[in-house]
């Protein structure tokens, strides 16, 4: 099979000009600058990073263009990945079924009638092969949304590179690998946190290692926010949370710049424009104090807040469908005004089901006139120096701060979790949103008003009622298959492993080399460590 390659990106122009001619300059700034104005915000590219990570941003390089997808069976998943690159994605980003995400294969009793629902249901080393099959691994960004299994879905990424003469550090993308997070907001976990930290702390150690291109965590506020949280909470748990990872490093014995340069964040944006456009300048802004001020890092891309940005899936609408549209644009207009470096637009029907094909194509397309129609990519930091986008950015950091400093005062963000501090302040949040939509105070376009009797839009994705029971075939003939004897001698091994301080990714990667499935391979990890609330 032909291998799916994203076309070229057009090259950047050597000068930047509005449709008058007028040319643009790299970057606009006050005049005079206030007092105080280098330190607080600084040049982009420069710590405190404020104004970019990068000193030139979209005028040298266009951020990644993601679209997250996944779909029943990896054949199928294939199928979008091909249509996607074809249509100018410059990046991968896989979704996966609730089987998968918490460590159970599709004959798990635990995995009745939810195989392929959520997303691509993976349990083997033949789905991941067939999932990229065609796909060249060395060229194209592959993310993986993928947390409490994290360690198995590398694993057998690894093994497939490896299938086809491909290094490790010849790989790029990333791993969400947030276990925090599932804790506080989201619901995907398997392990204690002790030990879930521990195996989130071997793959950064992995990775720091042999995969200089890969990003081993992608600190989440997305699902935090999305749970109800507001802006200022999305960036103080977030930013906490990766304050908790980091230390956790550190106390593992690896230096700060071997691996704080390869963190990556992962946030939402909403409609509110400049909000959002400010929660991400100021969310770079803490993070650089935190990492030089706490962790003593000399290395400035130690300093430098990355971030994949995903559109907020919890404003799209069941009514009106067409209204998402403007919702994504307005919303991917703010990840792009605050700087991201990778972003994904949601289909305007994922209210409704996981989105058709010309959804996902239309949601691309948003990112490309956004890129190529709008300006906004032609100049750094369009909004830096805005007095209403400065006062913002200001407000985000003192209250994100001050909350970050009442979690250390806690114990740090595990401990918080642990006593629930973050679920209590999430629902008083989503409680108090969600009491302002009804009694009229915010408005949702076609929700509490400007409605409409439109009939309600069918679904465009409906799940093949047999994929269930041919992932259950396809699992157990893959299992009749192996060399069992191998497979036990290996899952034996991650187990011994397990009660030692030895990292886990090697142990794993070989015991789905020898055939072990993702729930086997889990399976050993429980039987070791335990399950959360257990």
């Amino acid at each position: 099979m032909t291998k799916a390659v994203p076309p070229a990106e057009p090259d950047r122009p050597a000068t930047f000009r509005t449709s008058s001619g007028f040319e643009r300059a790299p970057t606009y700034e006050p005049d005079p600058r206030p007092a105080g104005w280098e330190t607080r915000v600084g040049r982009p590219g420069e710590p405190p990073f404020v104004r970019g990570v990068q000193p030139t941003m979209y005028r040298g390089r266009l951020w990644t263009m993601r679209q997250y997808a996944g779909f029943s069976t990896a054949e199928e998943s294939n199928r979008r990945y091909r249509a996607l690159l074809a249509g100018g994605t410059s990046g991968l980003s896989v979704a996966f079924d609730l089987p998968t995400q918490i460590g159970y294969d599709p004959d798990h009793a635990l995995a009745a009638g939810e195989v392929g629902r959520a997303g691509v249901s993976v349990a083997t080393l033949d789905d991941v092969e067939t999932l990229f099959d065609g796909i060249p691994l060395d060229r194209v960004s592959v993310s993986m949304t993928i947390n409490s299994t994290a360690i198995v879905l590398l694993s057998f990424l690894l093994a497939v590179a490896k299938r086809r003469g491909l290094a490790e550090g010849a790989l790029s993308g990333t791993l969400q690998n947030d276990m925090l997070k599932e804790f506080a907001a989201r619901g995907t976990y398997r392990l204690p946190v002790a030990p879930s930290l521990r195996v989130v702390t071997d793959v950064i150690a992995h990775t720091a290692e042999r995969m200089p291109r890969w990003n081993p965590i992608s600190i989440s506020g997305y699902h935090i926010r999305e749970a109800g949280a507001t802006a200022v909470q999305e960036v103080a748990f977030t930013l906490a949370d990766g304050v908790a990872y980091v230390e956790a490093a550190v106390a593992r014995g690896l230096p700060v710049d071997k691996f704080a340069s390869r963190l990556s964040f992962f946030f939402t944006a909403h409609n509110d424009l400049f909000e959002e456009v400010a929660k991400f300048r100021a969310a770079r802004r803490i993070w650089a104090r935190v990492m030089k001020e706490r962790f003593g890092a000399k290395d400035p891309r130690s300093l430098a807040l990355r971030f994949h940005t995903q559109t907020a899936g919890s404003t799209l609408q069941a009514r009106q469908v067409d209204v998402n549209v403007v919702r994504v644009t307005i919303q991917a207009l703010a990840a792009v005004l605050g700087g991201t470096q990778s972003l994904h637009t949601n289909g305007k029907d994922e209210a409704l089901a996981l989105p058709s094909e010309a959804s996902a194509i239309l949601a691309l397309r948003t990112q490309q006139v956004i890129a190529y129609e709008s300006g906004a990519a032609d100049v750094v930091d369009p909004l830096g120096g805005a007095p209403y986008v400065e006062a913002l950015t200001d407000a985000v950091d003192r209250d994100a701060s001050a909350l970050m400093d009442r979690i250390d005062r806690m114990g740090g963000a595990a401990r918080a979790i642990e006593q629930g501090f973050y679920q209590r302040e999430i629902e008083r949040s989503a409680y108090e949103a969600q009491r302002r939509i009804e009694d009229g105070a915010d408005v949702v376009v076609g929700v509490n008003r400007f409605e409409t009797d439109e009939p309600a839009v069918e679904p465009a994705f409906t799940l093949d009622p047999d994929t269930e029971r041919r992932a259950v075939e396809r699992v157990r003939a893959y299992r009749a298959r192996r060399d069992e004897a191998a497979c036990r001698a290996a899952l034996r091994a991650l187990d011994a492993a397990s009660a030692t301080a030895e990292n886990l990714v090697p142990r794993v990667v070989a015991c789905v080399e020898a055939g072990a499935t993702l729930g086997e391979v889990m399976q050993t990890l429980e039987d070791r460590f335990g399950v959360y609330g257990g």
